[in-house]
């Protein structure tokens, strides 16, 4: 199996902690060269500097928020003027819970512009070389809602499915470039999004933090959360020369706990 990502540069949103992080881990092993970006300057350099070097990679950082749109685009523009990006890891922590219908009109846009636009400019910018060298991968990390929407997490679960057809279109459009487009959906994963989502659960229905935890564990079949090495192994193995054949899928990795095929 070709798993070989030695000269290829990957860049990893999120990459301080987390999924993203254990991401860039991965990649890494696999001999990629990776630049992190996050908005964690404080953290950045020694995230860069553990990374593996099993082939002399050059890992590197970019202090950036997904948010500030012109801003993202000028650095990552910057980035690639240098060294082209061949993997992009479109990876973006979740807004707040609540229903669907109380959220402002501002949570939407605000987490549209962090999700499905931050997404798009990244795209913009890298993709040109992704098409110069025939290759590339792009990797959404979204969420099992774009299948089964999960309680209280309305803007969420909305715009996370708008992320979704935005990735399926894009995996058509850019198939014949050789770059794969496709998304994870972890489950439930051991990082900060599941405290602030077992926080929320409990305000909202009075449960202690502990009863929401144990029945959230009794809702995946293989009776425990994902730890982010898990979720990060599968986003590389989408990456690598050997899935170049998947394209404008939405891979579950949830221990089995959605009931959909």
């Amino acid at each position: 199996m070709d798993l070989n990502l030695i000269g290829r540069h990957a860049l990893v949103c999120g990459g301080s902690d987390g999924i993203g992080r254990a991401t860039a881990h991965e990649l890494a092993l696999l001999g990629a060269n990776v630049t992190v970006l996050a908005r964690r300057s404080d953290v950045l350099q020694s995230v860069a500097d553990a990374l593996p070097r099993v082939d002399g990679q050059q890992h590197g950082w970019i202090q950036a928020d997904v948010g500030q749109t012109d801003a993202l685009r000028a650095q990552v523009e910057g980035l690639v003027a240098g060294r082209p990006v061949h993997i992009l890891i479109n990876n973006t922590s979740g807004p707040a819970g609540g229903p669907a219908l109380t959220a402002d009109i501002a949570a939407y846009l605000e987490t549209f512009k962090r999700h499905l636009i931050a997404n798009q400019t990244l795209a913009q910018a890298v993709v040109p070389g992704m098409q110069a060298a025939n290759w590339g991968r792009i990797v959404n990390v979204i969420s099992t809602s774009v299948r089964e929407p999960i309680p209280n997490l309305g803007v969420s679960n909305t715009i996370r499915g708008a992320v979704a057809s935005w990735s399926k279109t894009l995996s058509r459009e850019l198939a014949a470039s050789g770059i794969t487009v496709n998304n994870v959906l972890p489950g439930y994963t051991e990082t900060g999004r599941i405290t602030e989502i077992v926080a929320d659960r409990a305000r909202a229905s009075g449960q202690s933090e502990a009863a929401i935890l144990e029945g959230m564990r009794k809702n995946v079949p293989a009776g425990r959360f994902a730890k982010p090495a898990e979720i990060g192994g599968v986003i590389a193995f989408l990456c690598s020369p050997a899935a170049g054949y998947v394209n404008g899928v939405s891979l579950a990795v949830d221990g089995g706990r959605m009931q959909s095929i």
